[in-house]
């Protein structure tokens, strides 16, 4: 497989995950019992984490532990609750609407923690793109609860640092991406845990819809897609992983039409520039799509080694 396939194989595995959160608030709001946002996060995070240990059977070594749990908080233990939050109080596609703006977060966290210096295009698409799904989502009729704005912009800002730090730090060697997945399910989860208890109190009643529910966040958006995501941005670019994450409110969206709502002109418009802010930002700014440190790598191209799964620690 040549190198540019084995990109684009890697792009599609890679947005399947943030496609699959775009389905995160229509289930919330239709199968979820409301009102426990930290019982949904635990649900979500921690069953998967623990299956993820079971099949890999690896554990982390030595400063692992520590940076385990920063990403397991930043990525699952505070993203969780804050979507669910975020879910509850705003329409679906308001909510998702929120994460567009993680690709200009990553870009300016990306300066300060990999020494990435984007570029000129990689921010124009990056408005560009938040410009796009803004038109797909939001109208007049929109309705936009502040704590469920602070809620989802907090949980964007958190995954972003969780992006770039992943980036940053990689995988341990002989670890591979359920593994890592895996360890931050259940720190998060560990997490959510006592608190669930605390603030919500008994767990609320679990129907077979929510049964359902539950079981899809947990395995296709929880330990799949974070399978998937963790090993796409371990050898995308950072510019090139971060927009991939338009997908979710475009999902979101699209599941809203499926639903019977009506697409207008500019929402339509909206779609066409969200999708080629994506494509864009695979594809680079011509000649070079960025400028990185000297002495520090682009990698700019696929540099996928073999990673066995193995008992550890």
């Amino acid at each position: 497989m040549n190198t540019s396939t084995q990109r684009a194989a890697t792009v599609a595995l890679t947005a399947l995950a943030p496609a699959s959160w775009g389905t995160t608030y229509a289930v919330t709001t239709e199968l979820l019992p409301l009102g426990h946002p930290l019982f949904a996060g635990l649900m979500r995070a921690l069953p998967a984490g623990l299956l993820a240990l079971a099949i890999t059977r690896v554990l982390p070594r030595g400063d692992w532990w520590g940076k385990a749990a920063v990403l397991g908080v930043l990525n699952i233990g505070a993203l969780f609750p804050l979507l669910f939050v975020a879910a509850e109080r705003l329409p679906g596609g308001v909510a998702a609407t929120l994460s567009a703006a993680q690709p200009l977060l990553v870009a300016g966290l990306a300066i300060v923690v990999v020494r990435d210096r984007p570029s000129a295009w990689r921010w124009a698409w990056g408005v560009l793109g938040v410009v796009g799904v803004g038109l797909v989502v939001l109208g007049p009729g929109a309705r936009l609860d502040a704590v469920g704005v602070l809620a989802g912009l907090g949980g964007t800002a958190g995954m972003a640092g969780g992006v770039v730090l992943t980036k940053r730090w990689g995988r341990p060697p002989g670890v591979g991406p359920m593994a890592l997945a895996g360890w931050q399910l259940t720190a998060g989860g560990l997490l959510l845990l006592p608190l669930a208890f605390a603030v919500e109190g008994a767990p609320p009643g679990v129907d077979a819809g929510a049964v359902g529910g539950y079981l899809w966040l947990g395995g296709m958006g929880g330990l799949i897609s974070f399978t998937l995501w963790f090993r796409g941005i371990g050898v995308l670019p950072v510019g090139a992983s971060a927009p991939l994450v338009l997908l979710s409110p475009l999902v979101a969206a699209g599941i809203g039409i499926g639903l019977g709502e009506s697409l207008s002109l500019p929402q339509a418009l909206g779609f066409a520039l969200a999708l080629a802010a994506m494509l864009a930002a695979q594809r680079g700014a011509p000649g070079s799509f960025g400028r990185t440190a000297p002495g520090r790598p682009t990698h700019d191209h696929i540099r996928e080694e073999p990673v066995h799964e193995g008992r550890q620690g």
